[in-house]
């Protein structure tokens, strides 16, 4: 209990405020949203939080698993299980048809992101300052780097340039980018910022990493080497990851404002404003907008195109829950409770479930469900019911 209660008010503080299954992503290769599996943060490496199919409807409870403490992370759906990570620390591998817990791993402090799955592995970092390879059938360490601070972000994985190996890549609080074997965890390369880091880095168009810290910066780096190849200055601290499609880059920031900028571009493209409260979501994006949550309670969507708001969608609580874009419908979760859809044309309400657990944790979609860890400790699989 001592240790829940230390772990509590780490889900208070975001961002800067405190000190079937994906193919591996090759470069020049675009990489297919996910249907069947959701092994990676964001669906891909690309963190475009897409999904190629419609919207669940009429989503019902189909089921739910008690975590021990508050959920604090995104989930990961891979061969036949569901890891999700929790306040305490302790990441859970839950089998989706039995619905019965395979096997949980401890961790030394708040598991605050996401897990990767790939070829018989899970990847996750912990508050704790590690990064961990565990082997998915039996929760077994494989390996594990310590980092100078916690790693609140998840880890991506791509095919090495030469395609004769897996990387991985995960940015730590201690400003540093690693890229990683996945075998064994030695290192290819690291990258160097001069604050904290919260966001995953992210594919652009398969040769090239983007992300944001705090400090006020979207970094982008050489895929192959970790170089820098640009930076693009932003008013405010990147407190979530970015999200990209082809050679575009998407993030939002403390400043209030969401930001897009080109990789081979000197200044971001243009900048949306929008009230006095920040954005601490991910955006999702789709051809059409990039959709993102607020803290003034509200899900905005803009124009990709020339940055202009397109809709709002006003709800009971803050949105830091990281939304999804399906075809017809975009899905998040409020601190009030309660999971929505919206649809993307018009931001009119398709539908809506009350889960009575604050939801500050993305949803995700896998064997078609949508997953998402509420903030009382409960782990929701919903499914849609036709009438």
């Amino acid at each position: 209990m001592n240790r829940l209660l230390a772990a509590l008010p780490l889900l208070f503080l975001t961002g800067c405020e405190e000190p079937q299954p994906v193919p591996r992503a090759e470069p020049g290769k675009a990489t297919p949203p996910a249907l069947t599996d959701w092994p990676i943060t964001r669906g891909s490496p690309s963190l475009q939080g897409y999904v190629a199919a419609a919207v669940p409807p009429n989503p019902v409870i189909e089921w739910t698993f008690q975590l021990e403490s508050p959920g604090t992370a995104e989930a990961a759906v891979a061969d036949g299980a569901i890891l999700v990570g929790d306040a305490m620390g302790i990441l859970y591998c839950i089998d989706f048809k039995s619905r019965k817990l395979r096997w949980k791993m401890e961790t030394g402090d708040t598991i605050q992101a996401a897990p990767a799955v790939s070829n018989g592995k899970v990847f996750v970092g912990s508050g704790d300052k590690h990064f961990y390879a565990l082997d998915l059938r039996t929760g077994g360490k494989l390996w594990a780097i310590e980092g100078g601070d916690k790693f609140p972000t998840a880890p991506i994985f791509v095919t090495s340039p030469d395609g004769k190996s897996e990387w991985l890549l995960v940015n730590g609080y201690d400003g540093i980018t690693r890229c990683l074997r996945a075998d064994d965890g030695s290192l290819v390369w690291t990258y160097e910022t001069n604050d904290f880091i919260n966001g995953t880095p992210a594919l652009v168009d398969g040769r090239l990493i983007a992300f944001g810290g705090c400090d006020q910066v979207i970094h982008i780096l050489n895929l192959a080497d970790g170089k820098l190849v640009k930076k693009i200055g932003t008013d405010a601290q990147i407190t979530n990851s970015v999200a990209t499609l082809g050679t575009a880059i998407y993030c939002g920031n403390h400043a209030n404002q969401v930001v897009a900028a080109d990789a081979h571009a000197e200044k971001p493209t243009w900048v949306y404003e929008a009230g006095d409260f920040p954005f601490f979501s991910s955006p999702a994006v789709d051809d059409r907008n990039v959709y993102i949550g607020s803290r003034d309670k509200s899900l905005h969507a803009i124009h990709r195109a020339d940055g202009k708001g397109a809709w709002t969608f006003k709800t009971g609580g803050r949105i830091e829950s990281s939304p999804i874009a399906f075809e017809d419908g975009i899905v998040f979760g409020s601190s009030d409770g309660r999971l929505y859809a919206a649809r993307p044309a018009d931001g009119t309400e398709l539908w809506r479930l009350d889960l009575g657990e604050d939801l500050t944790t993305a949803p995700v979609y896998a064997q078609g469900r949508i997953v998402i860890a509420g903030g009382d400790g409960t782990l929701f699989v919903i499914s849609g019911k036709k009438i």
